[in-house]
């Protein structure tokens, strides 16, 4: 998906889902990256208006964001002037090699959709990853029956959108050299979940994320890898 789409809903794009529910998975996100990769520098790929940056940067990571929305990089600047913001397609990142410690995306392969432009990102984040840094993908897990019915309902979907299995995700950063750390499914509560009623869905969204069977369906595919 082109950038003059973002560009248009930039100003109202972090107010599309429930701020209680943003704020669990940012949370869940960053305590993720936290537990899994070392600080350093990093490097948010489709970055959006930088709410994970801005979190990973709180949380001690050097963080650049980038993104092809002038107008989402526009928020990000306003936001965290001290975040580095980037305008330019993941497919061709205008950044050295072996430039980063931390190199990441977050629900943002659906958009991208096209498989080889797929690949061509995972390999670009692969590319500008320091030797032994981390490369994290979070993104919604097909498996999940809830997302056609969410993305019906967002801004940022268009109809345009394609969600990319686990595996086409695993063998991409393979093919561009990363090894897999971690590849599982997590995440559960979904954007209508009443304030009131998030500890609840938490407690059911653990217990999901913990058996087997019912891991697969949860709403992300989390994989992480190392080059």
């Amino acid at each position: 998906m082109s950038g003059s789409h973002f560009n248009a809903i930039a100003t109202v794009y972090d107010e599309s889902l429930p701020s209680h529910v943003v704020e669990h998975y940012l949370r869940k996100r960053v305590a993720f990256v936290v537990e899994h990769c070392p600080r350093g520098s990093g490097l948010d790929v489709g970055c959006g208006t930088g709410v994970l940056a801005e979190r990973l940067d709180e949380a001690g990571y050097e963080m650049t964001g980038v993104d092809p929305s002038e107008g989402m990089l526009d928020v990000l600047r306003r936001r965290s002037p001290a975040i580095g913001a980037v305008q330019a397609s993941g497919t061709s990142l205008p950044l050295s090699d072996d430039s980063f410690d931390l190199v990441l995306t977050v629900a943002v392969l659906h958009h991208i959709a096209d498989p080889e432009d797929v690949r061509q990102t995972l390999a670009e984040m692969v590319r500008v990853l320091k030797p032994g840094g981390r490369v994290l993908v979070w993104d919604h897990n097909p498996r999940n029956p809830y997302w056609s019915r969410l993305m019906a309902r967002v801004p940022q979907d268009t109809g345009e959108e394609r969600l990319v299995g686990e595996q086409e995700i695993a063998d991409g950063l393979r093919a561009a050299g990363a090894g897999i750390l971690i590849s599982h499914q997590l995440g559960l509560v979904p954007d209508f979940t009443p304030p009131a009623a998030l500890p609840a869905a938490a407690v059911a969204e653990r217990a999901v994320e913990h058996t087997p069977v019912l891991q697969r369906y949860a709403a992300h595919n989390v994989i992480l890898a190392t080059k």
